[in-house]
């Protein structure tokens, strides 16, 4: 009964570090084809890039 127990356990950990092996694989893959990132300034939020801070124009309908 151990000897099934600690085969299985064995099964089960290979089959994580596979899966772990195909995740990195992918997640190079697509930072490959994404290539380098937009030609922004290094280290400025591209969530808020162009925003002016401090009084807004008044909205016209």
């Amino acid at each position: 009964m151990q000897q099934k127990q600690a085969a299985m356990k064995r099964q089960k950990e290979r089959a994580r570090q596979e899966k772990q092996r195909e995740k990195d694989a992918n997640r190079l893959a697509r930072r490959k084809e994404k290539g380098p990132g937009e030609g922004g300034t290094p280290g400025e939020d591209p969530d808020i890039a162009g925003i002016v801070p401090g009084p807004q124009p008044p909205v016209t309908e």
